[in-house]
């Protein structure tokens, strides 16, 4: 008898330790600008559920560039979700993030988008394509690539374009210094470059897809066009090592669910789960010219080519136009 009321007794207390230990967990979520908006419903929408509950969370949002070089310098964090992969792989380089956080059917990618113009209502300079991003008298906002991922994204997709419509890669150099002298604001981050834009400078924004429809919710006088060739953008996720390794990777995997992607969907994201992805097909339509960052030879070669703040090529036309890269 009296075993028995010594089992009965840790039966009783050990569920209402756990649970207390699990209360006792905050994760700190580190991410890029753009999803700002969407992580206090996905984290209330994880509360709410068996496996979240009790569990606490604290978010920042920023460049992604910054962010990454925070994290790896000591800011505290246990979910990371960058804008580039390169961001991420500054983690694995630092023993923050395992060399598998990618292993999963989606490849470590959480959400897509699109690179798209944000106009302004009734499109006054008639924007179409991007050869009329240059054309005279259009200013055009961006933001600074040696701190926003967005706008390497928005670069890319530029350079990308001009290939799909049969340029070399030197003529589709040149347009991007073209894109360069018509660029009139590069703020820090993507989310910066929209509040810049929608403050009223500039006739074009280059941006996500998901900040266009954010915008467009709100209420903003603007609409956006998904130019015939652009590129697919891809956010990267994980959960960093740590005491709340666990607790971080639970959250991590049930942002892959249907529940959480649906959630992702309706905050303007592309579903990287096919069953929601079908499931939101008029919001999101395929488009025939869209390519991936590998068309344009990938983030290992391209954030060399391209990014390096000394000698890549991005670096060389902010110089010949008098600007100091990352300055």
């Amino acid at each position: 008898m009296r075993k028995l009321l010594i089992t009965l007794a840790l039966v009783l207390v050990l569920p209402s330790a756990a649970a207390a230990g699990r209360k006792d967990t905050t994760l700190s979520v580190i991410a890029y600008s753009i999803p700002t908006a969407v992580y206090p419903k996905l984290i209330a929408a994880y509360q709410a559920t068996p496996q979240g509950q009790g569990v606490k969370f604290q978010t920042s949002f920023a460049a992604s560039e910054v962010q990454s070089k925070a994290v790896a310098a000591g800011l505290p964090a246990d979910v990371v979700n960058f804008s580039l992969t390169p961001d991420m792989d500054r983690l694995v380089g630092t023993g923050q993030v395992s060399k598998a956080w990618d292993a999963n059917p989606y490849h470590g990618i959480v959400s897509k988008s699109v690179v798209v113009f944000v106009l302004r209502d009734g499109n006054p300079k008639h924007i179409r394509t991007w050869d009329d991003l240059v054309k005279p008298g259009v200013q055009v906002v961006f933001p600074n690539p040696f701190s926003s991922g967005g706008a390497r994204w928005d670069v890319m997709a530029a350079y990308g374009a001009m290939l799909r419509e049969h340029k070399t890669p030197k003529q589709a150099q040149a347009y991007l210094k073209q894109l360069f002298q018509h660029n009139v604001s590069q703020d820090t981050s993507a989310r910066n470059a929209l509040n810049t834009f929608l403050s009223g400078k500039g006739d074009v924004l280059i941006d996500y897809e998901s900040d266009a429809k954010l915008a467009q919710s709100q209420g903003k006088p603007v609409f956006y066009l998904i130019p015939k060739a652009t590129l697919q953008i891809a956010t990267p996720l994980a959960a960093v090592n740590g005491s709340n390794y666990v607790a971080a990777k639970n959250f991590v995997s049930w942002l892959y669910t249907p529940a959480a992607q649906t959630i992702w969907a309706q905050n303007g994201f592309r579903s990287v789960v096919p069953s929601v992805e079908k499931q939101y097909l008029k919001q999101f339509p395929p488009r025939p010219q869209l390519f991936k960052i590998g068309y344009v030879g990938g983030w290992d070669k391209v954030d060399t080519q391209f990014f390096d703040p000394t000698n890549g090529i991005v670096a060389k036309i902010e110089q010949s136009l008098g600007v100091n890269p990352g300055g």
